[in-house]
């Protein structure tokens, strides 16, 4: 990774990264596609537009600062971890290799836990359009994303401006069990994987997909490994007796190669 600041933007050298790979794969739902080259979204509370610009051979991240590009962007888009690397060990099995070709440029979002836990109940049984479309309506609502605290008088009929059907009383009850501390952030970032996924699993309509996407974005539980109806595909054509062993521990970054493949080639 090699960053310079240009005016008041931060022009970023870094490999095995692209916008549309880690952006538009279906792990975040607030980013934005504004142009061929250029995305608007947000962190929290934290917006950012970010192009790329494969003429000069760096991504520009706009109006932005060294100090909030340290603290904040480095570690949302996982720029210290050596992603390629990660693909060389990856590519040892053939359809791996095809994946990681096909979108070499994913990254895993490093999200905030409630973020990434409030979004994937939100996800459940829904298209992309809607998700954004519910996730806008309750950021425009707080002016931001908002905390469990900050959502803490909500109900499932103060909820109703969402449009978020049957979700609405799951995310109370997510709300309530945060904030109550029945689900500690600090102790499930500690638990091994299936101990943690069972904790998630203590909310009301918080299955295992649900739990493993909250465990892989929201807590960089990167052997976490949800499994959607794409993915039960490709561990029933290629891998019927289990993942390769070049997967281990980093099997949720695998996954995410193996979604976006196959969910795009074979539609």
């Amino acid at each position: 990774m090699d960053y310079t600041q240009s005016g008041s933007d931060i022009l970023l050298k870094q490999p095995d990264f692209g916008l549309d790979d880690t952006l538009d794969c279906g792990q975040a739902f607030r980013w934005e596609k504004i142009d061929k080259k250029t995305y608007s979204g947000a962190f929290l509370n934290n917006k950012l537009t970010i192009s790329e610009e494969p003429e000069n051979g760096v991504f520009r991240l706009h109006d932005t600062t060294v100090q909030n590009f340290e603290n904040i962007w480095i570690d949302y888009f996982d720029l210290n971890t050596d992603y390629g690397e990660l693909k060389r060990r990856f590519s040892e099995n053939e359809t791996l290799s095809k994946a990681c070709s096909f979108a070499g440029g994913i990254r895993i979002l490093r999200q905030d836990s409630w973020e990434a836990l409030s979004s994937f109940i939100i996800s459940q049984n829904n298209n992309i359009p809607r998700i954004k479309g519910i996730i806008g309506r309750l950021c425009e609502h707080y002016s931001g994303y908002p905390s469990a605290e900050d959502m803490a008088d909500e109900t499932i009929d103060s909820l109703a401006y969402l449009r978020s059907g049957f979700r609405a009383k799951y995310l109370v009850d997510a709300i309530e069990k945060v904030l109550s501390g029945e689900i500690d952030y600090q102790k499930i970032k500690e638990m091994p994987l299936d101990d943690a996924r069972n904790e998630l699993m203590k909310i009301k309509g918080v299955g295992p997909k649900v739990a493993d996407c909250t465990l892989l974005f929201g807590f960089y539980k990167t052997d976490a490994f949800p499994k959607d109806v794409w993915v039960k595909r490709v561990l029933a054509q290629w891998y019927p007796n289990g993942l390769p062993s070049c997967v281990k521990g980093v099997e949720g970054i695998a996954q995410q190669y193996l979604f976006h493949y196959i969910r795009n080639t074979q539609k």
